[in-house]
């Protein structure tokens, strides 16, 4: 199978096309060019032509996402990830990692069990699961946010091993708080697995956090939130993380869960290149006002706001789309910008860059096609059109 984009502006790997194209061949990006090069639409199967202004990005990749769609990775259930992953692609996001909850090692394990069992199954046509964020139980009491304190573990190097093998290796990020007993010893571990080790839900003091650095911890979780913040006499994690450019942040922007000026200021701090956009949304994504569960505790949807009965912030219920949206009004970044937070960073964070994450001959064809206002107009999942506004 054979699909041609045509007359649209091509953000690859290594440059900007103005008039260009895009061929696709089995799920893959063939090739891609300038208008004049363009092949002739009887040596295609489908050829897509585009009026206007559009541009073909790389497919978002939302590395922290607890669910959507009326579904939840703790949900324990193949339907639950078929679900999030139709929804998706509506908001240009292309692969995902399922992230977990501090919860009981009985429902973790039956979460990382049907991640396995997942993605054993054809995911062509909608975004791909690529693995598991696991978000907690190695967390700190003092910064539980939304997590079910009665499941908060210390880090567990033979825990770890156990969830890891129940994954059958598909675990590829992990928020602990390394300040915690036995956490640096995880950190070390991860690192050595290459597996991705962030601090997040931490009240490490800024040396701890350093000292975490130097272990191996090269991510920090929802910048800003549930991490010891910035005081001028102790900077924290959030002061740890704004000064160390080896370590990359992950975003929450949808105005809620960190102040515009507070994004400016990351944004500043670390450029694109150090940061991540994430929705780290719950069920009640596309879904209507009401009462939801997340990790066995109702949460409050109202006006576009997520929180639990305490009013405390239970994740989001934010598009991707609409956080890059975001990041453009508040920073002024450019779409350049957006590729580098919401594929780039991303696919390199999680070892997928190989495959995934930029526009490059023989990576999968995880493609969005957006318009002037960056609307998403199409997305192509591994060659397959999952989404279209027509």
């Amino acid at each position: 199978m054979k699909t041609l984009l045509k007359n649209i502006k091509v953000y690859a790997e290594t440059e900007e096309i103005e008039n260009g194209y895009l061929l696709i061949e089995e799920g893959k990006i063939k090739e891609y060019g300038s208008y004049e090069a363009c092949p002739k639409d009887e040596a295609v199967d489908q050829t897509l032509s585009f009026q206007g202004e559009h541009s073909v990005l790389p497919g978002f990749i939302d590395v922290h996402i607890h669910g959507a769609n009326g579904a939840d990775t703790m949900d324990g259930a193949p339907e639950a990830l078929e679900k999030m992953a139709e929804a998706l692609p509506r908001e240009g996001t292309t692969s995902f990692l399922a992230t977990t909850m501090t919860s009981s090692s009985q429902a973790i394990e039956k979460a990382l069990e049907n991640v396995s069992t997942y993605k054993k199954r054809s995911q062509r046509g909608k975004a791909e699961v690529v693995g598991v964020h696991l978000e907690g139980p190695f967390i700190s009491p003092n910064q539980i946010g939304a997590q079910h304190p009665d499941h908060v573990q210390k880090p567990s190097v033979s825990l770890f091993k156990r969830w890891q093998a129940l994954a059958e290796g598909h675990i590829k990020l992990v928020t602990l708080a390394p300040e915690e007993e036995g956490g640096i010893e995880l950190v070390e571990y991860l690192h050595s697995e290459g597996v991705m080790a962030s601090i997040g839900h931490s009240h490490a003091t800024y040396e701890q956090a350093v000292g975490s650095f130097k272990a191996g911890v090269k991510h920090a979780t929802h910048l800003f939130n549930q991490m010891r913040a910035f005081h001028h006499r102790e900077p924290g994690v959030v002061g740890a993380v704004l000064l160390h450019d080896d370590v990359k942040a992950e975003l929450i922007v949808d105005g809620i869960h960190s102040h515009p000026k507070s994004v400016q200021l990351a944004f500043q701090n670390k450029g694109s290149q150090g940061l991540l956009l994430v929705t780290d949304a719950m069920r009640a994504k596309c879904l209507h006002d009401g009462v939801y569960d997340l990790g066995g505790q109702d949460v409050i949807v109202q006006n576009h706001k997520a929180t639990l009965a305490d009013g405390t912030l239970a994740g989001s219920i934010i598009r991707l789309r609409d956080a890059a949206k975001n990041m453009m009004t508040f920073t002024h970044c450019s779409v350049k910008d957006i590729v580098q937070m919401a594929s780039v960073n991303p696919a390199k964070q999680i070892g997928v860059y190989n495959q995934k994450g930029s526009i490059r001959e023989g990576k999968d064809a995880d493609l969005v096609v957006v318009d002037g206002e960056f609307n998403i107009v199409m997305t192509i999942c591994r060659g397959e059109v999952a989404y279209s506004s027509n």
